[in-house]
């Protein structure tokens, strides 16, 4: 897609800037990885947008059209090797392009840049510069000689219009013994709350309905600002925005969770009674070895907190196969665990060793990479068929479903227990025309274990 802002600050698409030789030129962000790098890729957009550019998400044969000076930004993943693999494929593929002429500029930012910026200019020369996670201002002037002048948070929205990720801090204090985010990110910085509220507004003027609140750790938010955890707060503060309908939150953390959050879950009707929180284990063993400060026991006592306190909540959960210290009686136990819990979402990866990680100095990855497969084919099997279970018993209701797209023969959608990209959705039969972003009321006629099928009934849920 390429945007351009029009005067009442909406968007508008496609754009063609023809004022001088520098609103000519045209700027693509690919953006890799997780939704909270999309955040940054979208306030950079922005950024350009301001100062002139035709800015655009992918470089399509209409990016490469019409005059002007072609620049391509990557921002990379550098969290686990497979998306340092993705990005540093990706940077090489354009260089490719870079060395023959095709584009004029070649820029690269992100994680992998932040934690390998001393490294990679020699290995990969074609990039013309490298900047950090957070220096959007720097590449945009590094190209324009201008500074934007836009909001901090001001973004152009690559998502469908309606649903917006919303990122509410950045770093993390947590220093499990597998995670390297806090080499990248740096300390936890949260956000104001009155900033991400103007945020939310703004948004919601340009027809934002849905919002997925982000963060590497939603648990720590505000400590660092009010001295004290302050989630609830801004879920209620978010709340009270008139126009916003869903508010799903994710990646919370399970050690000092904030219970007052649950009240606010279970008082307001536009907070989704859905949370994702990354658990990771339930071995002791396993949890101590990841410096996980939470035991097997408050694991459990917690989910039944949370359970008790937001009837008929979505729980979505991650889980790591293969970490140092698990035999075969802590992955029965987890195995266990997950058949006990009946999470309604559940993923699960094998432990990849990082470099400068707690774990990669003071343990050795001795579980074999054949038997990490194994075991996380297992416990997904598991959960495939707890998922299958748990969507049958949906047939013959009634869900509020939000309209993402349309295909050749559904309109797919969400309930409010299906975040973006990551969980199921729903297959809805075209027997009447719906609009996209508008939300329906659709009768489920039949269910697998990641998707829902459905009819649209008559009567429309309001649509204001």
């Amino acid at each position: 897609m390429t945007f351009k802002y029009s005067t009442n600050g909406r968007l508008s698409s496609p754009c063609s800037v023809k004022k001088n030789k520098v609103m000519a030129d045209k700027i693509a962000v690919i953006s890799l990885g997780c939704s909270k790098n999309l955040v940054d890729s979208e306030r950079l957009m922005r950024m350009f947008a301001d100062v002139g550019f035709t800015v655009t998400d992918m470089a399509d044969q209409t990016f490469f059209s019409g005059r002007g000076r072609h620049y391509v930004v990557v921002n990379t993943c550098g969290f686990i090797g497979d998306a340092k693999e993705e990005s540093v494929n990706e940077i090489l593929a354009w260089g490719d392009e870079r060395r023959s002429g095709k584009i004029d500029g070649l820029f690269v930012m992100g994680c992998l840049s932040q934690r390998y910026g001393d490294e990679l200019p020699d290995e990969i020369p074609e990039v013309d510069r490298w900047f950090g996670k957070t220096d959007w201002p720097g590449l945009v002037s590094e190209l324009s000689r201008r500074h934007p002048a836009v909001a901090s948070y001001d973004r152009i929205i690559t998502t469908p219009r309606h649903h917006a990720y919303l990122k509410i801090a950045e770093g993390c204090n947590r220093f499990c013994a597998f995670c390297a985010i806090p080499l990248i990110t740096g300390r936890y910085k949260s956000r104001p709350i009155e900033e991400i509220v103007a945020e939310v507004e703004m948004l919601v003027g340009r027809g934002v309905r849905e919002f997925n609140v982000i963060a590497q750790d939603l648990t720590s938010y505000g400590t660092d600002l009010y001295g004290k955890q302050k989630i609830a707060r801004l879920v209620e503060a978010v709340s009270d925005v008139p126009g916003v309908e869903w508010i799903r939150l994710h990646y919370a953390y399970p050690n000092e969770f904030p219970l007052e959050l649950l009240d606010v879950m279970a008082s307001r009707p536009n907070v989704c009674r859905y949370l994702d929180i990354a658990l990771q284990h339930i071995s002791d063993n396993v949890l101590s070895n990841m410096r996980r400060h939470i035991t097997g026991a408050e694991t459990r006592a917690l989910l039944e907190e949370i359970r008790r306190r937001v009837p008929g909540i979505t729980l979505r959960t991650t889980l790591m196969v293969g970490f140092p210290g698990e035999g075969e009686k802590e992955m029965d136990e987890l195995e266990q665990f997950v058949k006990e819990q009946k999470f309604e979402r559940m993923g699960a990866f094998a432990y990849c060793e990082e470099e400068d990680t707690y774990a990669a100095s003071h343990f050795e990855d001795s579980v074999p990479e054949e038997v990490k497969q194994e075991r996380l084919d297992r416990i997904m099997k598991i959960q495939e068929k707890i998922s299958a279970t748990i969507h049958e018993k949906k047939i013959g209701t009634i869900q509020k479903v939000i309209i993402d797209r349309e295909e050749e023969d559904y309109y797919i959608g969400r309930t409010e227990a299906d975040s973006p990209e990551v969980d199921p959705e729903v297959l809805i039969h075209k027997n009447r025309p719906l609009v996209r972003g508008r939300f329906y009321n659709v009768k489920i006629t039949d269910a697998y274990p990641f998707e829902l099928v459905g009819v649209p009934l008559e009567d429309e849920i309001d649509n204001r």
